[in-house]
């Protein structure tokens, strides 16, 4: 029986044993100066992280909540949006602005592939009366980042919001909240932000309150207007997840001790090693180096041979955990994530794994092709 485990998916990922430990902490009153204090150093450790000086609403929700959240506070029925579609969670943007009611405009890109900034600029021109724009940092089910910065910069130009999901990346890769123009920009705790799940954190520009004070959509629980009451008196409108809150302000300790750039230099490190990696094998990835995503790899399975049955093999024989592909990549491509508590002998003990997982299911493979490209990344050797 495996008893030890490696755990490489996007969400839940690894807790750091110092949050863990944090999270122990005898629990207290939500409604005391203790709370009130944490609340605020929280959001101000945030607005670091998420380089803003806007508003941060931290959630007791799910990323999902968070990102509904953002649809509630802006989209009313009958109200123009464009989704920018290249992968599962880009499609969770339509699938949210179509229960809220809204004439949906979905701009698709071939999955494996990042939104191109030009489509987004000529379909705000040809519809001026799109009110928001929602777009996805990092496409978690197919490994490509995209280019906030460019599709900012179209948006602001506009009436339009810039919507932004950032769940899987924020807290690995770099966003510039203010300077890129991302209007409400919603994350979630249990990826890069190295906790359990349970926490939505969203930050709200001055142009998104505009529309978010005259939206109709109905909503309660995820009622921004309401949020920013309590969080005039650092406390929330509902009962928050205390124990997460106590773990969120160690993480975010971790990462401001560690410095970001250096947490963002980490995760391309992570990235590069297993990309080299995958190489070296004689595996496809998914995405091209020019938008690959620094907290997660997606990998194409090789002619003949089903991902999850590589998957098996690594749970079953290594304790190894990857993540499989979805919807049109079901068996056909597998996912590793390096993002939040993740380093350099994460991956190769992902790749080590996946060598002798590949050994098993008959791919030809040098054993130790893989962790030599790696290690020679991480060693800065050139080839």
């Amino acid at each position: 029986m495996q008893d030890k485990r490696y755990l490489m998916i996007p969400g839940p990922t690894p807790v750091p044993p110092k949050v863990v430990a944090a999270m122990t902490t005898p629990m207290f009153g939500h409604r005391t100066q203790e709370f009130q204090n944490l609340h605020k150093d929280i959001v101000t450790k945030l607005q670091k992280v998420f380089q803003t000086k806007n508003d941060i609403f931290v959630l007791t929700s799910s990323g999902t909540g968070g990102m509904e959240t953002a649809v509630a506070n802006t989209v009313s029925p009958g109200d123009k949006v464009l989704t920018l579609v290249g992968g599962k969670f880009g499609e969770r943007w339509s699938e949210l602005a179509k229960a809220y009611g809204a004439e949906l405009i979905e701009e698709n890109f071939e999955w494996g592939t990042p939104v191109n900034p030009q489509i987004v600029k000529d379909r705000l021109a040809a519809n001026p009366d799109i009110k928001v724009v929602f777009a996805t940092q990092n496409e978690t089910s197919t490994g490509v980042t995209n280019d906030i910065e460019s599709i900012g910069k179209i948006v602001a130009d506009t009436p339009a919001l810039l919507v932004v999901d950032g769940v899987s990346g924020v807290g690995g890769i770099e966003i510039k909240v203010d300077e890129w123009h991302v209007d409400i920009l919603t994350t979630g705790s249990q990826k890069s932000l190295m906790l359990p799940p349970g926490l939505a954190v969203q930050s709200v520009s001055d142009k998104a309150w505009q529309v978010i004070e005259n939206n109709k959509s109905p909503r309660y629980y995820f009622d921004l207007v309401k949020a920013r009451k309590s969080l005039g008196k650092w406390n929330t409108a509902y009962t928050p997840a205390v124990s997460l809150f106590v773990g969120l302000n160690t993480s975010l300790d971790m990462m401001l001790e560690e410095g970001l750039d250096n947490v963002y230099a980490r995760h391309k490190l992570l990235r590069d090693a297993a990309r080299a990696a995958i190489k070296a094998l004689g595996l496809k990835l998914m995405t091209d180096d020019n938008c690959a995503s620094p907290v997660i790899t997606s990998v194409c399975a090789p002619e003949g041979i089903g991902a999850d049955d590589i998957r098996k093999v690594l749970t079953n024989e290594f304790g190894i955990t990857f993540a499989g592909g979805q919807a049109q990549l079901k068996n056909k491509i597998f996912r590793v994530a390096h993002m939040g508590f993740a380093d350099k002998m994460d991956v190769l003990i992902a790749i080590s794994g996946l060598e002798m997982a590949l050994t098993r299911v008959g791919y030809p493979v040098e054993l130790g092709a893989g962790v030599k490209a790696a290690q020679q990344v991480f060693l800065g050797v050139q080839k």
